[in-house]
């Protein structure tokens, strides 16, 4: 084998930053930037990081960012009272919850209490039963989308391939299979999802063409569960303590990334792989919720 190609989120990201900056232009000229509301609750340090992120990304590209912190006490009915707020704010076209919400706040209610059109994270009812019927005037949820761009950009033919999806979550796994079974370019494939309960898991993730791992356990997919020649992406962010470092972590993926590679046609390194691609897809969708909002004045 040779080596693979490797993947890399900066590279499909910097893509999809030149596709918006077409688009600003279009909004900046109407006198129009895309907003994106991140709602924090708790003080989680991944999760502060993470929105950090997302409101520097927001910033760079010229966004409007408005990101509100609440304390981990704050109770159902104030968040949703600052949601609504949201819900009728006419510079917020995207509005984020970051997960996971403290114990006592039941995600479903909030998720739900979000408008549809501002549903960039695209988990409302409404957005995923637009993904199963596949009607695009719907949000795709980010990573799924991610890992569909990723798989564009390094010329993958999806048409006609066999998927397996390994994880069966509502945020990656279940709705990756929805975007890749649909009808259209980069999709068209057969899909199988896999679980905890799936009786031979290597062997049948061997008849993949492209594999996708999104189980949530470090180092789970090896050597045995990929043929080669096939195309891997590893959804998988964990942390785990850094042997080279005592008392330091580091973050790696679902997939045993140097025992699997040389199998590979193509993979993606973690970190650095698909966690970039989410942060791209969630612009795409508020500049997309933008556009739908001018479209429809």
């Amino acid at each position: 084998m040779t080596e693979p190609f490797v993947i890399r989120g900066a590279d499909v990201a910097a893509d999809v930053y030149r596709e918006l900056s077409v688009q600003l232009e279009a909004f900046t000229a109407r006198g129009v930037r895309p907003g994106l509301a991140v709602i924090l609750v708790g003080d989680d340090p991944a999760s502060k990081a993470y929105v950090a992120s997302k409101d520097r990304k927001c910033r760079e590209l010229g966004f409007y960012s408005l990101k509100l912190e609440l304390p981990a006490s704050t109770q159902l009915p104030e968040l949703l009272a600052e949601i609504e707020k949201l819900n009728r704010d006419p510079a917020i076209h995207g509005i984020l919850v970051q997960m996971p919400l403290p114990r006592h706040l039941d995600e479903q209610t909030v998720i739900r209490a979000i408008d549809p059109r501002k549903d960039v994270d695209g988990l409302h009812p409404m957005n995923l039963g637009k993904l199963v019927m596949e009607d695009p005037t719907g949000f795709a949820p980010c990573t799924p989308s991610g890992c569909q761009r990723m798989l564009q950009f390094a010329g993958v033919a999806t048409a006609g391939a066999r998927v397996v999806v390994i994880g069966r979550s509502l945020l990656v796994g279940k709705s990756i299979a929805l975007l890749l079974v649909s009808r259209g370019t980069h999709a068209d494939a057969t899909v199988t999802i896999a679980h905890s309960r799936t009786r031979e898991l290597p062997a049948l993730c061997r008849e993949a063409d492209i594999l996708i791992a999104a189980i949530g356990k470090p180092n789970f997919v090896t050597a045995d569960f990929v043929r080669d020649g096939a195309v891997v992406i590893d959804v998988g962010i964990n942390r785990v303590p850094d042997p080279a470092r005592p008392g330091h972590s580091k973050l790696i993926g679902d997939v045993a990334y140097e025992e699997v590679a040389p199998r590979c046609k193509a993979i993606t390194p973690v970190p650095g792989g698909v966690g970039v691609m989410t942060i791209a897809m969630l612009m795409a969708n508020t500049a997309k919720a933008c556009g739908m909002t001018l479209a429809a004045l």
